[in-house]
Parts: structure tokens; C-alpha cells; sequence
């Protein structure tokens, strides 16, 4: 048993254990191509694999289950083997879960708490916030200031991680992602900001590079949510993160920071809650709390503001939780206040067309030739991803209230409420 800073406790006995069955039942079935594995799907760009997504569904078509969650929570649900994975935390932070259920009818196979001392979060940003990650075999969580975790598919603790504390008014939120043998990450907002790579199988620190604040704000008005993105970059791949003032590339095998561009710093936060998007070379990242928006090139070394930045567009913005999808040139994003749907030039940042919608924290994916943007409110638009009008196809409400992001695999949609967690299917 080891006792680590902050109260966590790494060892059995903090593993609370809801439903545990023998170990043979649950042989990991290994990754299927069709798996959303992780936050925004396999490639983190919000494109599922496939088609045949319902476009329309309500409480008496196309759910195939409905579960009851133990509490209410942010984080987004995966799909990897034949299991939906899901965070969960009760109300005080105190005990935070990893939740495995069966994703053919939503059986509660396990979960795996650790326990944590006394913390701080939002009320629309409760405990649980963060989606896990998972290959097949292997499944990671990170719970903020609780550490990161490492379990496999029979939910037999791997490795547990204390990164450090991270403590702001508004909560944690940025997700682990896995990339061939490494789980990377994006830590913060907290006294310390990393980017760090750890050995999926053992846990081990590869590496770790720091991120500097040198702004002008206060730390309650300072910090990124923001996911990584892996993407092929001058030949090799390189992971993309939406920082508090600047967009950063750095090497995947050495951490090594390899060219930044600045811009996402605003005149009264420095915060970023969206991942950045990446495509056809170039990449869009956007501040949220109506901060700056900016196109750029990639590649190149050192400071590539003068030389990548394709438009910046420092006011007017609205506010960005969710991500968007670029499709053909064309940014398609969902915006959490003013609540709209928009569509962008990617190349200019000229706004095509805007939609008034409800308020939108889920980021949006496109599937099967249609977009879908979830609502806080549980209501779901489904649209065609058409640069020249918006193009509305159905409005699917549940009910309820959320912030997670809908998971897509093999036909079905999975998706969070604070109260109940749906399998959408014809």
C-alpha cells in the first residue's frame, strides 16, 4: 500500500468493486475498427466510422437501453471491445469511478473508485468530468487532482499516477488519449501545466514538457481544457494542444516542443476549453469566454505566428466548450454562448452562416454524412454538413441535461445525461 500527496491511496483497497465477476468472462475481446475509443473518436477529429446512425429517435424509438447512472457527470462515454466506458464521482469528489458496462444491453460489469480528499469544482462542471481512453485491452481515466489510471478490460488495476494537484474554481476537464503504446495527456489548469507521455503498459513517465504562463491574468482567470490531438506533420506525428494563450506542437517521442503560434490569449481570460482541429494542413483553434478564434498552417520550428497564422479574429467571438468538426474546407462548431451552430471558411475564418440553437457544451461529430450537436438541454440536432445554408435534418430530444459528447460505433449512439446513459439504435 502506498499513501501519495492529497490522499490518494494507491492500492486494492481504495478499488471499490460495484459488480465483480470471474476474470475469464471478461476476456478482452480486443479493439474493433468501428470503436470510439476515446474523447472525439479514434483519430480525435469527432468522424465516426460507418453509417447507418439513426437520424431520428425519441423515449419510445430507437433506444435500445437506458441505463440510471450513480451520479451525475461531464465526462463522455467510449466504446473499445464490446464495453462502454464512462467517469463518475459523487457530488463532493470524494470517491471518483471508472464505470465498465456491456454495450449490447448496458449491464453494469464493474467499477473502480478511488478515494480523495477535500476538492474544488464548478456546479455546471461537476466531478467525472474527463473521458477515458482505451485500446482494446487496456482502459485509462485520468480524475484530476486523483491521479491516472490504469486498468484492463477484466477491470484489474494496471498502475495509478499522482501528476500532481490541479485545483481551479471551474474543475478539470482535459482527457487522456492513447496513441499506439502511450497514453498522452494534457494536464491543468493547476500551479503546474504539463504535457506528458506514460508508458501504457507499465505507467512510467516517457516524458514530460512544461507549459510556462507568462500572461497578465489571475489563476482563477487562467486555463486550458483542452484534449491533444496526434496528427502527421511534415512527415512525422506530432501532438497538436490547444494551450491558455498559443497552439503548441510537440515530437511524440521526446516531448520536445517543436513550434507554436501564438493567439488564443484574450483581453480578459486567457482559457481554452475546445480541442483544436486539424486537417488538410492546416488547424483552427478557438478561446472559450468569447476570446479570440485563429486558422494557421502547420509544421515549421520555433515561433510560426508571423510566418502560419492564416486570420485571427480577436472579438465578437462566442463562447467554445465543445469542438467542431472540419469538413471540406469548412468549419462546422457548435457554440455555447450565444448558443448557435456556425459554419466557417477555414482558410479565412469568415463566417458563412449561423443558426440560433440552444447552448451547446458536447463537441459535434459528423456520422454516416450528417452532423449531430447535442444541447445541454438533451436535445440533439441532426444536419447536413452544407457550407452554403444550414440544413437542419431532425431535433431528437431526450430530456435531461448534459455536457458530454455523444460516443458512435457501428450504427449505435451512446449518449450521457446526468441521470441516465442511452444506446441509440434502429
Amino acid at each position: 500500500m502506498t499513501k501519495l500527496r492529497g490522499g490518494l491511496t494507491v492500492g486494492l483497497a481504495v478499488i471499490i468493486a460495484a459488480a465483480v465477476l470471474p476474470a475469464a468472462i471478461y476476456a478482452a475481446p480486443g479493439a474493433n475498427a468501428g470503436d470510439w475509443p476515446q474523447f472525439r473518436g479514434a483519430n480525435g477529429n469527432g468522424v465516426a466510422e460507418g453509417d447507418g446512425y439513426p437520424v431520428t429517435w425519441g423515449p419510445e424509438e430507437n433506444i435500445k437501453w437506458k441505463v440510471d447512472l450513480p451520479h451525475a457527470g461531464a465526462g463522455s462515454p467510449i466504446v473499445s471491445g464490446g464495453r462502454v466506458f464512462l467517469a463518475s464521482a459523487t457530488e463532493d469528489g470524494r470517491q471518483r469511478s471508472l464505470l465498465c458496462l456491456d454495450r449490447n444491453d448496458g449491464k453494469l460489469l464493474w467499477t473502480r473508485t478511488v478515494e480523495f480528499g477535500e476538492d474544488i469544482t464548478h456546479s455546471k462542471n461537476p466531478f467525472g468530468s474527463t473521458t477515458p481512453a482505451a485500446d482494446g485491452e487496456h482502459v485509462v481515466v485520468w480524475h484530476g487532482s486523483a491521479g491516472l489510471h490504469g486498468y484492463d478490460f477484466a477491470g484489474k488495476p494496471l498502475w495509478s499516477r499522482d501528476l500532481g494537484e490541479f485545483k481551479h474554481i471551474w474543475g478539470y476537464g482535459s482527457s487522456p488519449i492513447i496513441y499506439k503504446d502511450k497514453v498522452l495527456l494534457q494536464t491543468g489548469p493547476g500551479e503546474r501545466v504539463f504535457l506528458t507521455a506514460i508508458d501504457l503498459a507499465s505507467g512510467k513517465t516517457l516524458w514530460e514538457t512544461d507549459e510556462a504562463y507568462s500572461g497578465d491574468k489571475g489563476p482563477d482567470d487562467v486555463g486550458a481544457w483542452s484534449t491533444p490531438v496526434v496528427a502527421q506533420v511534415d512527415g512525422r506525428p506530432q501532438v497538436i494542444c490547444a494551450m491558455s494563450t498559443r497552439v503548441n506542437a510537440y515530437d511524440l517521442d521526446s516531448g520536445e516542443l517543436i513550434w507554436w503560434c501564438d493567439g488564443l490569449n484574450g483581453s480578459r481570460y486567457d482559457v481554452v476549453s475546445s480541442s483544436p482541429l486539424i486537417g488538410d494542413g492546416i488547424g483552427f483553434a478557438m478561446a472559450d469566454l468569447r476570446g479570440p478564434a485563429m486558422g494557421f498552417k502547420l509544421g515549421g520550428t520555433g515561433n510560426v505566428t508571423a510566418s502560419n497564422r492564416l486570420w485571427h479574429v480577436e472579438k465578437r467571438n462566442p463562447s467554445s466548450v465543445g469542438t467542431g468538426v472540419l469538413v471540406d474546407g469548412h468549419i462546422f462548431r457548435p457554440n455555447s454562448g450565444p448558443g448557435t451552430l456556425e459554419c466557417l471558411d477555414a482558410e479565412t475564418g469568415e463566417s458563412v452562416w449561423k443558426s440560433r440553437a440552444k447552448d451547446h457544451w458536447a463537441s459535434m461529430v459528423l456520422a454516416g454524412g450528417h452532423l449531430y450537436a447535442l444541447s445541454q438541454r438533451g436535445t440533439t440536432i441532426v444536419l447536413k454538413p452544407n457550407p452554403q445554408a444550414y440544413e437542419e435534418v431532425a431535433s431528437n430530444d431526450l430530456g435531461g441535461v448534459t455536457n458530454a459528447t455523444p460516443a458512435f460505433s457501428e450504427g449505435q449512439i451512446f449518449i450521457r445525461t446526468e441521470e441516465h446513459l442511452y444506446c441509440i439504435g434502429k
